[in-house]
């Protein structure tokens, strides 16, 4: 199956989701240690930014038992996600010692979740799952202290909360809202890239939303901070949660009101203007320059793909 298979025009990675999150459960201690303790429950193991996963038959499992992930040096701390097909799913942490000793091991690997999102080596419809506990993860790894007076916090709600024992203040994981954006110009769409990138790729242009910024505006902002253009006419497609370590990348359109670029270097190494032929080349990867586009696994290869296809700005 190939990464256009996996991540059809309008579905990207992390938002397909098959949980019910049944928050109702977040506040029962009893109810969900009995649910860690029940043989049917799962749980996704992470680390950092990466994925522990069984090895058989030729494959590899990201869904673990509860015995599997102990076994494999899963924190005991469980963070409750929600319910599939009645059976309760967890995310745990796991330390870098723990970690580091299953690298030699034949039946498990620790393994970079994007790449392995990207080949199609975990299902498209778990990665919302796994976002889920990738973000909550490194949330309470983050966060174990009060941000108002130092104490040690609690885990409480399932995960879903932190509390003070001292001032007895309340912490909730928390999404930064970013915005990304296709901006064109009649038949010409504005791409960048960063100097992280792989060579020759281009994407849509992106940047955190400030305090007290609306989405349009943290639009405008970000595109002419970047590239020099000024924009109108801002519009909205779709989000795709980003744990990264937790975003959710809010994916619009925009109409340039100039095409005079001006890079800002220390944001970007290269900004252009791109023709809807050439963005359909980049996407599939025929270019006759070696350029390519974001890959299907992102919100910013369903933007210039929906424009492509004559949908959009």
């Amino acid at each position: 199956m190939s990464a256009f298979d996996s991540f059809p025009l309008g579905r990207p990675a992390f938002v397909t989701d098959i949980l019910d999150r049944a928050a109702h459960l977040r506040g029962h201690d009893d109810k969900l240690i009995a649910l860690v303790g029940n043989p049917a429950s799962r749980a996704y193991v992470v680390h950092r930014d990466s994925l522990v996963v069984k090895r058989e038959n030729g494959a590899s499992r990201a869904l673990l038992s509860i015995d599997e992930a102990l076994k494999f040096g899963a924190n005991p701390g469980t963070i409750f996600l929600g319910l599939r097909d009645g059976a309760a799913v967890f995310g745990m942490g796991i330390s870098q010692t723990a970690a580091e000793k299953l690298i030699n091991r034949e039946d498990v690997a620790v393994t970079e979740l994007r790449g392995m999102a990207m080949q199609g080596i975990v299902p498209s419809g778990e990665l919302s799952a796994i976002a889920m506990a990738k973000s909550l993860v490194t949330w309470h790894q983050r966060h174990g202290y009060c941000a108002n007076c130092g104490t040690r916090t609690a885990m409480k709600e399932g995960g879903w909360k932190r509390d003070c024992p001292n001032c007895k203040a309340e912490h909730f994981p928390r999404t930064d809202p970013v915005v990304i954006m296709l901006v064109t110009s009649g038949e010409n769409c504005l791409l960048g890239r960063q100097k992280q990138f792989p060579t020759g790729m281009y994407s849509c242009l992106a940047g955190f939303v400030e305090a007290a910024e609306t989405i349009e505006d943290a639009v405008r902002r970000e595109i002419r901070e970047e590239s020099g253009i000024d924009c109108t006419d801002v519009g909205y497609y779709m989000t795709q949660p980003w744990p990264y370590p937790s975003s959710l990348m809010i994916g619009c359109t925009a109409r340039a009101l100039n095409e005079d670029i001006v890079v800002d270097r220390t944001e970007l190494e290269d900004a252009r203007w791109f023709t809807r032929d050439e963005a359909r080349l980049m996407l599939t990867r025929q270019h006759p320059e070696g350029l390519a586009g974001p890959h299907p696994f992102a919100i910013a290869h369903h933007l210039v793909g929906r424009w492509v296809h004559g949908e959009g700005a």
